[in-house]
Protein backbone atom coordinates (compact mmCIF):
# COMPACT_ATOMS: atom_id res chain seq x y z
CA UNK A 1 0.00 0.00 0.00
CA UNK A 2 1.16 3.53 -0.76
CA UNK A 3 2.20 5.53 2.31
CA UNK A 4 -0.40 7.97 3.65
CA UNK A 5 -0.13 11.38 5.26
CA UNK A 6 -0.82 9.67 8.60
CA UNK A 7 2.27 7.51 8.04
CA UNK A 8 4.31 10.64 7.41
CA UNK A 9 3.00 12.34 10.55
CA UNK A 10 3.78 9.31 12.72
CA UNK A 11 7.27 8.86 11.29
CA UNK A 12 8.06 12.56 11.66
CA UNK A 13 6.56 12.60 15.18
CA UNK A 14 4.29 15.56 14.41
CA UNK A 15 0.55 16.13 14.46
CA UNK A 16 -1.42 15.14 11.37
CA UNK A 17 -2.44 18.79 10.88
CA UNK A 18 1.24 19.79 10.96
CA UNK A 19 2.11 17.21 8.29
CA UNK A 20 -0.81 18.48 6.20
CA UNK A 21 0.43 22.07 6.39
CA UNK A 22 3.85 21.01 5.12
CA UNK A 23 2.17 20.46 1.74
CA UNK A 24 -0.83 22.80 1.84
CA UNK A 25 0.57 25.85 3.67
CA UNK A 26 4.32 25.40 4.31
CA UNK A 27 4.86 29.06 5.26
CA UNK A 28 3.05 28.39 8.54
CA UNK A 29 5.68 25.90 9.70
CA UNK A 30 9.11 26.58 11.11
CA UNK A 31 12.02 25.68 8.78
CA UNK A 32 13.17 22.78 10.96
CA UNK A 33 9.71 21.21 11.20
CA UNK A 34 9.04 21.68 7.49
CA UNK A 35 12.36 20.11 6.55
CA UNK A 36 11.74 17.15 8.84
CA UNK A 37 8.27 16.43 7.40
CA UNK A 38 9.41 16.75 3.78
CA UNK A 39 12.44 14.54 4.41
CA UNK A 40 10.33 11.82 5.99
CA UNK A 41 7.79 12.06 3.16
CA UNK A 42 10.57 11.61 0.60
CA UNK A 43 12.02 8.65 2.48
CA UNK A 44 8.62 6.96 2.65
CA UNK A 45 7.82 7.74 -0.97
CA UNK A 46 4.74 9.76 -0.07
CA UNK A 47 3.32 11.93 -2.86
CA UNK A 48 0.43 14.25 -1.97
CA UNK A 49 -2.42 14.32 -4.50
CA UNK A 50 -2.41 17.66 -6.26
CA UNK A 51 -6.12 18.19 -5.81
CA UNK A 52 -6.02 17.35 -2.12
CA UNK A 53 -3.11 19.71 -1.51
CA UNK A 54 -4.88 22.51 -3.35
CA UNK A 55 -8.14 21.98 -1.51
CA UNK A 56 -6.71 21.52 1.96
CA UNK A 57 -8.11 23.98 4.50
CA UNK A 58 -5.71 26.56 5.85
CA UNK A 59 -5.60 29.17 8.59
CA UNK A 60 -7.24 29.00 11.99
CA UNK A 61 -9.48 26.04 11.06
CA UNK A 62 -6.49 23.68 10.82
CA UNK A 63 -4.49 25.15 13.71
CA UNK A 64 -2.82 23.18 16.44
CA UNK A 65 -2.72 25.11 19.72
CA UNK A 66 -0.62 24.27 22.79
CA UNK A 67 -1.91 25.13 26.26
CA UNK A 68 0.91 25.34 28.82
CA UNK A 69 0.01 25.29 32.53
CA UNK A 70 2.18 25.18 35.66
CA UNK A 71 0.32 22.43 37.56
CA UNK A 72 -2.54 20.42 36.11
CA UNK A 73 -3.05 18.80 39.53
CA UNK A 74 -4.36 22.14 40.82
CA UNK A 75 -8.12 22.19 40.04
CA UNK A 76 -8.02 25.87 39.06
CA UNK A 77 -5.82 25.01 36.07
CA UNK A 78 -8.05 22.05 35.25
CA UNK A 79 -10.99 24.40 34.74
CA UNK A 80 -8.77 26.66 32.63
CA UNK A 81 -7.70 23.79 30.35
CA UNK A 82 -11.24 22.45 30.04
CA UNK A 83 -12.52 25.84 28.87
CA UNK A 84 -9.61 26.31 26.44
CA UNK A 85 -10.21 22.86 24.97
CA UNK A 86 -13.92 23.61 24.63
CA UNK A 87 -13.17 26.77 22.67
CA UNK A 88 -10.67 24.86 20.54
CA UNK A 89 -13.25 22.18 19.75
CA UNK A 90 -15.75 24.85 18.79
CA UNK A 91 -13.20 26.19 16.31
CA UNK A 92 -12.30 22.64 15.16
CA UNK A 93 -8.70 23.13 16.24
CA UNK A 94 -6.34 20.59 17.76
CA UNK A 95 -5.42 21.42 21.37
CA UNK A 96 -2.43 19.85 23.11
CA UNK A 97 -1.58 20.21 26.80
CA UNK A 98 1.79 20.64 28.52
CA UNK A 99 2.37 20.74 32.29
CA UNK A 100 5.58 22.40 33.56
CA UNK A 101 5.30 21.17 37.17
CA UNK A 102 5.85 24.72 38.54
CA UNK A 103 9.45 24.55 37.28
CA UNK A 104 10.83 27.54 35.31
CA UNK A 105 13.53 25.37 33.70
CA UNK A 106 11.01 22.84 32.48
CA UNK A 107 8.75 25.65 31.30
CA UNK A 108 11.62 27.00 29.21
CA UNK A 109 12.24 23.57 27.64
CA UNK A 110 8.54 22.95 26.96
CA UNK A 111 7.97 26.28 25.23
CA UNK A 112 11.16 25.96 23.18
CA UNK A 113 10.14 22.45 22.11
CA UNK A 114 6.59 23.42 21.16
CA UNK A 115 7.53 26.54 19.22
CA UNK A 116 7.56 25.61 15.54
CA UNK A 117 5.59 22.43 16.27
CA UNK A 118 2.30 24.26 16.84
CA UNK A 119 0.55 27.28 15.33
CA UNK A 120 0.10 29.13 18.62
CA UNK A 121 0.52 28.89 22.37
CA UNK A 122 -1.53 29.86 25.42
CA UNK A 123 0.84 30.09 28.38
CA UNK A 124 -0.94 30.23 31.73
CA UNK A 125 0.72 31.71 34.85
CA UNK A 126 4.28 31.36 33.52
CA UNK A 127 7.18 31.34 35.96
CA UNK A 128 9.49 32.86 33.36
CA UNK A 129 9.59 36.59 32.66
CA UNK A 130 7.22 37.68 29.91
CA UNK A 131 10.09 38.86 27.70
CA UNK A 132 11.77 35.45 27.89
CA UNK A 133 8.52 33.69 26.97
CA UNK A 134 8.13 35.96 23.95
CA UNK A 135 11.75 35.37 22.92
CA UNK A 136 11.26 31.61 23.13
CA UNK A 137 8.07 31.77 21.06
CA UNK A 138 9.72 33.87 18.34
CA UNK A 139 7.25 34.28 15.48
CA UNK A 140 4.77 31.76 16.91
CA UNK A 141 1.70 33.67 18.21
CA UNK A 142 1.24 33.48 21.99
CA UNK A 143 -1.33 34.61 24.55
CA UNK A 144 -0.22 35.04 28.16
CA UNK A 145 -2.60 34.40 31.03
CA UNK A 146 -1.85 35.91 34.44
CA UNK A 147 1.39 37.47 33.23
CA UNK A 148 1.21 41.00 31.87
CA UNK A 149 3.37 42.60 29.17
CA UNK A 150 2.88 45.22 26.48
CA UNK A 151 4.20 42.97 23.72
CA UNK A 152 1.54 40.25 23.62
CA UNK A 153 -2.12 39.48 24.14
CA UNK A 154 -2.79 38.99 27.85
CA UNK A 155 -5.70 37.79 29.98
CA UNK A 156 -5.42 38.87 33.61
CA UNK A 157 -7.56 37.61 36.48
CA UNK A 158 -7.29 40.85 38.43
CA UNK A 159 -7.36 40.14 42.17
CA UNK A 160 -7.82 43.80 43.12
CA UNK A 161 -11.57 43.74 43.75
CA UNK A 162 -11.59 40.39 45.52
CA UNK A 163 -8.67 41.25 47.82
CA UNK A 164 -10.24 44.57 48.72
CA UNK A 165 -13.43 42.77 49.67
CA UNK A 166 -11.48 40.21 51.71
CA UNK A 167 -9.54 42.83 53.68
CA UNK A 168 -12.66 44.92 54.33
CA UNK A 169 -14.57 41.81 55.42
CA UNK A 170 -11.84 40.72 57.84
CA UNK A 171 -11.60 44.26 59.23
CA UNK A 172 -15.36 44.28 59.81
CA UNK A 173 -14.98 41.03 61.78
CA UNK A 174 -12.54 42.80 64.10
CA UNK A 175 -9.25 41.48 62.73
CA UNK A 176 -6.41 43.95 63.09
CA UNK A 177 -3.40 41.86 62.06
CA UNK A 178 -3.49 39.82 58.85
CA UNK A 179 -0.87 37.41 57.55
CA UNK A 180 -0.32 36.68 53.87
CA UNK A 181 1.23 33.36 52.84
CA UNK A 182 3.09 33.94 49.59
CA UNK A 183 3.25 31.61 46.63
CA UNK A 184 6.41 30.99 44.64
CA UNK A 185 8.99 33.74 44.18
CA UNK A 186 8.79 33.83 40.36
CA UNK A 187 5.00 33.96 40.25
CA UNK A 188 3.67 37.18 38.69
CA UNK A 189 0.31 36.54 40.38
CA UNK A 190 2.01 36.38 43.77
CA UNK A 191 3.87 39.67 43.25
CA UNK A 192 0.67 41.28 41.99
CA UNK A 193 -1.29 40.10 45.04
CA UNK A 194 1.41 41.17 47.50
CA UNK A 195 1.29 44.72 46.12
CA UNK A 196 -2.49 44.74 46.31
CA UNK A 197 -2.78 43.38 49.84
CA UNK A 198 -0.14 45.84 51.07
CA UNK A 199 -2.18 48.71 49.66
CA UNK A 200 -5.50 47.38 50.98
CA UNK A 201 -4.30 46.66 54.54
CA UNK A 202 -2.68 50.09 54.71
CA UNK A 203 -5.86 51.71 53.48
CA UNK A 204 -7.89 49.83 56.11
CA UNK A 205 -5.41 50.66 58.90
CA UNK A 206 -4.48 46.98 59.50
CA UNK A 207 -1.13 45.37 60.24
CA UNK A 208 0.22 43.04 57.56
CA UNK A 209 2.55 40.13 58.28
CA UNK A 210 4.06 39.13 54.94
CA UNK A 211 5.32 35.57 55.27
CA UNK A 212 7.88 33.77 53.11
CA UNK A 213 7.51 32.06 49.75
CA UNK A 214 6.05 28.57 49.72
CA UNK A 215 5.21 25.86 47.21
CA UNK A 216 1.76 26.57 45.79
CA UNK A 217 0.37 23.31 47.14
CA UNK A 218 -1.42 22.05 50.25
CA UNK A 219 1.97 20.94 51.58
CA UNK A 220 3.29 24.48 51.15
CA UNK A 221 0.37 25.87 53.12
CA UNK A 222 0.81 23.31 55.87
CA UNK A 223 4.49 24.22 56.14
CA UNK A 224 3.51 27.88 56.60
CA UNK A 225 1.06 27.21 59.45
CA UNK A 226 3.68 27.58 62.21
CA UNK A 227 4.77 30.95 60.78
CA UNK A 228 1.15 32.07 60.67
CA UNK A 229 0.71 31.10 64.30
CA UNK A 230 3.96 32.80 65.36
CA UNK A 231 3.00 36.02 63.56
CA UNK A 232 0.20 36.72 66.01
CA UNK A 233 -2.20 37.35 63.13
CA UNK A 234 -5.83 36.48 63.78
CA UNK A 235 -6.52 36.02 60.05
CA UNK A 236 -4.52 34.78 57.10
CA UNK A 237 -4.92 35.07 53.33
CA UNK A 238 -3.11 32.38 51.35
CA UNK A 239 -1.89 32.71 47.75
CA UNK A 240 -4.31 30.02 46.58
CA UNK A 241 -6.94 27.61 47.90
CA UNK A 242 -4.65 24.58 48.07
CA UNK A 243 -2.29 26.54 50.33
CA UNK A 244 -5.23 27.80 52.41
CA UNK A 245 -6.44 24.23 52.95
CA UNK A 246 -2.90 23.31 53.96
CA UNK A 247 -2.83 26.19 56.48
CA UNK A 248 -6.08 24.90 58.02
CA UNK A 249 -4.63 21.39 58.35
CA UNK A 250 -1.38 22.73 59.81
CA UNK A 251 -3.20 25.01 62.25
CA UNK A 252 -5.29 22.12 63.52
CA UNK A 253 -2.16 20.02 64.05
CA UNK A 254 -0.80 22.89 66.19
CA UNK A 255 -4.00 23.06 68.23
CA UNK A 256 -5.39 26.19 66.59
CA UNK A 257 -9.04 25.87 65.57
CA UNK A 258 -10.50 27.48 62.43
CA UNK A 259 -12.33 29.87 62.44
CA UNK A 260 -12.58 30.18 66.25
CA UNK A 261 -8.91 31.12 66.69
CA UNK A 262 -7.80 31.76 63.11
CA UNK A 263 -9.73 32.94 60.06
CA UNK A 264 -8.45 31.62 56.73
CA UNK A 265 -9.08 32.99 53.23
CA UNK A 266 -7.93 31.37 49.97
CA UNK A 267 -7.80 32.50 46.37
CA UNK A 268 -9.28 30.65 43.35
CA UNK A 269 -12.58 29.20 44.70
CA UNK A 270 -11.82 25.67 43.54
CA UNK A 271 -14.69 23.12 43.82
CA UNK A 272 -13.13 21.63 46.99
CA UNK A 273 -13.52 24.97 48.78
CA UNK A 274 -17.25 24.47 49.24
CA UNK A 275 -17.00 20.92 50.61
CA UNK A 276 -13.97 21.37 52.90
CA UNK A 277 -14.43 21.27 56.67
CA UNK A 278 -14.86 24.07 57.45
CA UNK A 279 -15.87 25.31 54.03
CA UNK A 280 -13.27 27.73 52.72
CA UNK A 281 -13.85 31.44 52.31
CA UNK A 282 -12.19 32.23 48.98
CA UNK A 283 -11.71 34.86 46.32
CA UNK A 284 -13.28 33.49 43.15
CA UNK A 285 -10.98 33.76 40.13
CA UNK A 286 -12.68 33.22 36.72
CA UNK A 287 -10.06 30.88 35.26
CA UNK A 288 -12.58 29.04 33.07
CA UNK A 289 -13.48 32.37 31.48
CA UNK A 290 -9.77 33.14 31.12
CA UNK A 291 -9.24 29.84 29.28
CA UNK A 292 -12.01 30.54 26.79
CA UNK A 293 -10.91 34.14 26.22
CA UNK A 294 -7.27 33.16 25.83
CA UNK A 295 -8.16 30.74 23.06
CA UNK A 296 -10.49 33.29 21.49
CA UNK A 297 -7.71 35.91 21.37
CA UNK A 298 -5.31 33.40 19.84
CA UNK A 299 -7.94 32.39 17.29
CA UNK A 300 -8.29 36.01 16.21
CA UNK A 301 -4.54 36.23 15.62
CA UNK A 302 -4.39 32.95 13.70
CA UNK A 303 -7.38 34.00 11.63
CA UNK A 304 -5.73 37.30 10.68
CA UNK A 305 -8.52 39.30 12.32
CA UNK A 306 -6.15 41.70 14.11
CA UNK A 307 -2.49 42.35 14.91
CA UNK A 308 -2.53 44.84 17.81
CA UNK A 309 -2.08 43.13 21.23
CA UNK A 310 -4.92 43.36 23.74
CA UNK A 311 -5.06 42.96 27.52
CA UNK A 312 -8.30 41.72 29.06
CA UNK A 313 -8.88 42.03 32.82
CA UNK A 314 -11.38 39.78 34.57
CA UNK A 315 -12.80 40.76 37.98
CA UNK A 316 -12.63 38.62 41.12
CA UNK A 317 -15.18 38.21 43.92
CA UNK A 318 -15.05 37.20 47.61
CA UNK A 319 -17.12 34.13 48.49
CA UNK A 320 -17.76 33.95 52.25
CA UNK A 321 -17.91 30.51 53.88
CA UNK A 322 -17.15 28.85 57.19
CA UNK A 323 -13.38 29.35 57.54
CA UNK A 324 -13.72 33.00 58.62
CA UNK A 325 -15.24 34.42 61.78
CA UNK A 326 -14.93 37.21 64.38
CA UNK A 327 -11.43 37.94 65.68
CA UNK A 328 -10.31 36.84 69.14
CA UNK A 329 -8.09 39.06 71.22
CA UNK A 330 -4.32 38.88 70.81
CA UNK A 331 -3.80 37.90 74.48
CA UNK A 332 -5.91 34.80 73.85
CA UNK A 333 -3.89 33.97 70.75
CA UNK A 334 -0.62 34.49 72.61
CA UNK A 335 -1.81 32.03 75.24
CA UNK A 336 -2.70 29.50 72.55
CA UNK A 337 0.75 29.93 70.96
CA UNK A 338 2.34 29.34 74.38
CA UNK A 339 0.31 26.17 74.86
CA UNK A 340 -1.88 27.56 77.67
CA UNK A 341 -5.60 26.99 78.03
CA UNK A 342 -7.96 29.92 77.49
CA UNK A 343 -11.64 30.25 78.42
Amino acid sequence: MAPTLTDVAKSANVALSTASRAFSNPDRLGPRTLRKVLTVAQELGYEPPVARAAEAPTGAETATVAVVVPDIANPVFGSFVKAAQGEGWRRRQTVVLADTDLDPGREREVIAHLTGQVDGLIVCSPRLDADEVLDLCGRTPVVLVNRETAGADCVIADAAHGLRQAVEYLAALGHRRIAYVQGMQRSWSNSHRVALIRAETERAGLELELLGWQAETAAGGKAAAASVMASGASAVIAHNDLMALGVIAGARALGLSVPERLSVVGVDDIPFADVAQPSLTSIAVPMARAGALGHELLGQILGGERQTPRTLRLPTQLIVRGSTGPAHSLPERAAVAAGKDTP
